[in-house]
C-alpha cells in the first residue's frame, strides 16, 4: 500500500474509506513497504501529528516489507524506467511498486504517478 493510501485512510476522507474496504477484506493481504512508513512518519511531524497513529495503523493492519539488497536493486531500476517518462517520479514511489512487483501484487494508491501502471489500483 502506497503512502498515498494510508494518508486517506487516516483522515478519514471518502477514499480512505474505499481503503478501509481494502484493509478490512479477508481476501486481501496488504503488505506496506518500509520506505512507506519513513514517508508517514515525515508527513505526520511535518503536518504537526502524531506519527505514532500512522505506525501503529500499519503494523496492525499491514505486513511491514522491509529493504533488502535485491529489493534495493528492483526500486533502483524501476526508477530509472520510471524516470525516463515521468521526470517527478520518486524513488520512495519506486519502492513501492518494486516492493509490489517482488510480491506479484498490486499498489492501492490514488497518487497521480500511478495512473498508468498496471499493478496499481486507484482509489
Amino acid at each position: 500500500m502506497d503512502a498515498y493510501a494510508w494518508i486517506e485512510y487516516l483522515d478519514g476522507s471518502p477514499r480512505g474509506a474505499r481503503v478501509r474496504d481494502h484493509i478490512e477484506n479477508p481476501a486481501n493481504t496488504i503488505l506496506t513497504s518500509a520506505v512507506t512508513l519513513a514517508e508517514l512518519v515525515s508527513r505526520s511531524l511535518r503536518t504537526k501529528r502524531d506519527p505514532k497513529v500512522g505506525i501503529t495503523a500499519v503494523e496492525s493492519n499491514s505486513t511491514l516489507h522491509t529493504i533488502t539488497p535485491g529489493l534495493a536493486t528492483l526500486a533502483g531500476e524501476v526508477h530509472a524506467e520510471e524516470k525516463k517518462r515521468k521526470q517527478d517520479f520518486g524513488l520512495a514511489d519506486a519502492f513501492v511498486l518494486a516492493t509490489a512487483r517482488s510480491r506479484s501484487s498490486k499498489v492501492l494508491t490514488g497518487d497521480p504517478h500511478f495512473k498508468d501502471v498496471p499493478e496499481a489500483v486507484m482509489i
